[in-house]
C-alpha cells in the first residue's frame, strides 16, 4: 500500500473552544496522534488534504505525518463529523509499525448483478458492509469484492466464500452472511365484501324525520319516530301538569232517577 505524506503542526494540549472554532474556520482540522510507547500529540492539518489522501489511499491509507523534523507513521483510527453539516471536526491517528500486524475495518464492494434481482424481481439484502481483518499495514486492501453475479432468489454469500488477499486474516465468523437475495413482501389489502350479481345488499332503511313539514294542502305532517328511539321521559312538572288536566276534566252528568 502506498504511503501518503501530509504536513501537520503541533498545537496546544488543551485548545479552547474559540481556538478550535478558529482552526475549523480556516479549514484546519484538529487531531491527535497516539499509540506506541510515546505520549499523545495534539496536531492540526488541512481538512482538504486529509480528505484527498483517504480518497487516494482508501480508509486504511498509511499516512506519514510530518511535524517539523519528526515524522509519524499512522493510520486514521477515527473521524468525528458535525451532526448537521457532516463536516469533519476531529481526527484520531494511531501510530503503527510497518513490521507489525494491525487490526482494521475493510469496506465490502459489490461486483456484478444478481439474476434474482435483475430478472426475478428480488431485492439484495446487505448483512455486512465491512470486514474486520488483521494484517501488516501494507497488506490491508482498499476494499474486498463481493461477486453477486450467481445469486438467484433465496441464495446468499457468506464470509468464507469471499476472495481474500494473501496475508489477510478475517476476524468475522466464517458463516456470517454477507449478502442475500430475497423476495419482495406484498402486503394484502382487506377490502369490503361485494354482493354477488343478483343479490341485494342489506341496507338499513332510512326513516326521515318530518317534524315541522307540511303536505301539499298545508296540513302539518306528524313526526315519525326513528327506529329504536324512545319517547322522552316527562319531568316532575310535566307529570303534575298531566294530573292537573285529568282533574280538570268535567264529569258526565248522571241521568236522574225516576
Amino acid at each position: 500500500m502506498e504511503e501518503i505524506t501530509l504536513s501537520v503542526v503541533v498545537r496546544e494540549k488543551k485548545s479552547s473552544k474559540l481556538a478550535l472554532s478558529s482552526l475549523r474556520a480556516q479549514r484546519r482540522l484538529p487531531g491527535v496522534i497516539y499509540g506506541g510507547d510515546k505520549p499523545a500529540v495534539q496536531v492540526a492539518l488541512s481538512e482538504k488534504e486529509l480528505t484527498a489522501a483517504r480518497k487516494r489511499g482508501g480508509v486504511n491509507a498509511i499516512l506519514r505525518l510530518e511535524l517539523g523534523q519528526e515524522t509519524e507513521t499512522v493510520i486514521v483510527k477515527a473521524l468525528q463529523r458535525h451532526p448537521v453539516t457532516d463536516r469533519l471536526v476531529h481526527a484520531d491517528f494511531q501510530r503503527i509499525s510497518l513490521t507489525n500486524k494491525i487490526e482494521a475495518k475493510v469496506p465490502l464492494r459489490i461486483v456484478g448483478e444478481a439474476p434474482g434481482v435483475k430478472t426475478s424481481g428480488g431485492i439484495l439484502q446487505y448483512e455486512l458492509r465491512e470486514l474486520s481483518v488483521r494484517a501488516l499495514p501494507q497488506s490491508i486492501p482498499h476494499a474486498i469484492d463481493v461477486d453477486i453475479s450467481r445469486l438467484e432468489i433465496g441464495m446468499r454469500i457468506v464470509v468464507k466464500e469471499l476472495a481474500i488477499p494473501a496475508g489477510v486474516e478475517i476476524l468475522d465468523p466464517a458463516d456470517h452472511w454477507v449478502v442475500s437475495v430475497t423476495t419482495v413482501k406484498v402486503v394484502e389489502e382487506v377490502t369490503a365484501a361485494v354482493p354477488a350479481e343478483g343479490e341485494a345488499a342489506a341496507v338499513e332503511p332510512e326513516v326521515a324525520s318530518t317534524k315541522g313539514k307540511k303536505d301539499e294542502e298545508g296540513k302539518l305532517i306528524k313526526e315519525t319516530a326513528k327506529p329504536g328511539a324512545t319517547a322522552p321521559e316527562k319531568g316532575k312538572e310535566g307529570a303534575k301538569a298531566e294530573k292537573g288536566k285529568e282533574a280538570a276534566k268535567p264529569e258526565k252528568a248522571q241521568p236522574a232517577k225516576k
